[in-house]
């Protein structure tokens, strides 16, 4: 008799996530489990959440690092499939899934993520395959690191690789694109200054347009066209805000971060 195949639990971050948080239950109702871990929404995303049968877990933001662990300990099943809030499985993506957690070669997988930057897929900019961390994993021999932003992870074992890609629509607006780079360098700024970085003129004057070269010449974004030129010059202002603030930081000390979004 055969081993039945693992089943498997998809878990996201949310807060407030209305606007879209039905496309990617839409995309994940494939898992044996859905647990959302949410940072008290106020706009609706928990009861849309419930209409899919989504374990909802309450959570202050605490850190990315902090809030994936939980739902890790949460979890019924072993098996762990990461999905963000900007994130869409594909049905290519999932089959993958069924196939590999039955007979797994390592712990842990990237998976690759085709990105879409104002409605539309960008290859260039370093934008794909875009691995970040593992997204697909045994969380037995997987933990990830309690950091407030862009969190690592320890693994238990060579960490291998998905060959089908997911969806991933981060940044659908420029309005979207200032209100995340608003949020997203407050928490480096301060992951930074509590690991003890420092930032002065150097940094602020020399790091941004670096961060546009390498973006738009080094990662070949200007075959992107305009997109590719748009999305270079954003990642050098996100670049010099980070530092701008850190800088801010280290005169004036930063409060305990807000919910994300």
């Amino acid at each position: 008799m055969t081993n039945p195949t693992p089943q498997v639990t998809v878990y996201t971050l949310t807060f407030n996530e209305a606007r879209q948080i039905r496309d990617v239950l839409e995309s994940i109702k494939w898992a044996d489990e859905i647990i959302l871990v949410d940072s008290f929404s106020t706009d609706g995303t928990v009861e849309i959440a419930r209409e899919y049968g989504a374990r909802i877990l309450s959570e202050k933001f605490h850190g990315f690092g902090a809030l994936r662990n939980k739902a890790l300990a949460a979890a019924k099943f072993d098996w762990i499939v990461s999905i963000d809030a900007d994130e869409r499985s594909t049905p290519e993506f999932a089959a993958e899934v069924r196939q590999t957690v039955a007979a797994p070669s390592h712990p842990a997988y990237f998976v690759p993520r085709r990105n879409y930057f104002l409605d539309r897929p960008i290859r260039f900019c370093g934008m794909y395959p875009d691995y970040r961390q593992p997204q697909v994993f045994d969380r037995r021999r997987f933990r990830y690191r309690a950091e407030l932003v862009h969190e690592g992870f320890d693994c238990d074992g060579q960490v291998g690789h998905f060959n089908h890609p997911i969806d991933q629509h981060p940044l659908p607006t420029l309005s979207v694109v200032m209100a995340k780079t608003e949020r997203y360098t407050s928490l480096m700024a301060q992951r930074y200054y509590e690991a003890g970085r420092r930032a002065g003129l150097a940094q602020m004057a020399f790091n941004p347009p670096a961060a546009f070269l390498k973006k738009y010449l080094l990662q070949q974004g200007f075959r992107e066209g305009m997109h590719g030129f748009l999305f270079a010059s954003l990642h050098g202002w996100y670049t010099f805000l980070k530092y701008a603030k850190l800088w801010e930081y280290q005169r004036h000390p930063p409060p305990a971060p807000a919910p994300h979004g």
